[in-house]
């Protein structure tokens, strides 16, 4: 296939992502890149990697991490969103990509426009902890609490402007707009001590790093942000029990490719993904990081959920007047 073929192919791709599939290229030569806008050695970056790996296995060509840090989210997205078309470069990014519309009036890159959803990984909850003597003993108990003293308590998130901090203002406009006041800290190792002391009572961490202070009773859980409760943490509430109808957060996994990238590759993208999450010591490992797994996303399912995150997330970002730090 000459380079126009493949051009004329993936400008199609960029005006009707899901319309009938043209013939496309295959796999392009040479080694896939996954990029990861975060840390090596963290928690997105430790998934990222395992499916790197186990993708390797269902793809023509080995997928490489790289990671790219800066500004948040922003730096790695803005590199591929100006990726070549090649078919071989891929973010692997999170609930932070739902925030960028809300949180930043003018990007290098639309959010949107210029990604195709390629595949769903999975979700990871949040469970909302409490200093253990701290006098509210269930959520009830805490949202009557900061109803009859707004602007008394503060709350500790990992970071302004991430998914703690997204997920406890959720919280607090869901239960009716109340006022509890923000501490962020530059990660949950450095806000927990705060929380453990009792200077600070309250945090909504990702269920991975709680449940450590629960096993252990350094800290008392107060609910869980899924809909249903979970098998690692059954005594948990979920926040809908606790008196919040309809309440639902939690981070996310999700795989994009560039915008023009052939249909028919993202495709192998996406059947390569779910392979490698089907595999039951894959499926063991996330567990083991509180990830419930998708194993049988489209394009189509991903795109419909990015949209939907970002219809939740914007308003209450803007309600809250939520900037980058």
């Amino acid at each position: 296939m000459n380079r126009r073929s493949i051009l004329g192919l993936g400008a199609a791709a960029t005006l009707s992502p899901f319309a009938a599939r043209a013939q496309a290229p295959a796999w392009p030569n040479g080694p896939g890149r996954l990029v990861v806008p975060f840390a090596a050695g963290g928690p997105t970056d430790i998934p990222a990697r395992l499916l790197a790996e186990e993708m390797s296995k269902f793809l023509p060509a080995r997928m490489v991490v790289e990671n790219r840090t800066g500004s948040g989210v922003v730096v790695g997205t803005d590199m591929v969103a100006k990726a070549a078309k090649d078919g071989q470069t891929v973010l692997y990014t999170t609930v932070a990509h739902a925030y960028l519309p809300g949180m930043f009036e003018r990007l290098p890159f639309d959010p949107v426009a210029d990604f195709i959803p390629a595949a769903f990984v999975g979700q990871i909850p949040m469970i909302l902890l409490v200093n253990k003597d701290f006098p509210a003993r269930t959520l009830p108990e805490l949202l009557a609490l900061l109803r009859a003293n707004p602007g008394k308590y503060d709350y500790a998130s990992s970071g302004n402007g991430g998914a703690v901090h997204l997920g406890t203002e959720l919280l607090l406009h869901m239960a009716g707009r109340l006022q509890v006041n923000h501490i962020s800290f530059r990660g949950s190792s450095a806000a927990m001590p705060e929380v453990l002391s009792g200077r600070i009572p309250m945090i909504f961490d990702v269920a991975a790093g709680a449940l450590p202070y629960i096993q252990r009773g350094d800290l008392r859980p107060l609910a869980i942000s899924t809909r249903t409760r979970m098998p690692y943490a059954p005594d948990v509430p979920t926040v809908i029990e606790g008196g919040v109808p309809d309440f639902e957060c939690y981070t996310w996994h999700m795989a994009m490719a560039p915008a023009g990238t052939p249909m028919p590759v993202v495709q192998q993208i996406n059947a390569a993904f779910n392979r490698a999450l089907a595999v039951p010591a894959v499926q063991e490992r996330l567990g083991q990081l509180t990830m419930n797994v998708t194993t049988d996303s489209t394009p189509e399912s991903a795109a419909r959920f990015l949209a939907s995150e970002m219809a939740k997330w914007t308003p209450v970002i803007r309600a809250a007047g939520i900037r980058p730090s």
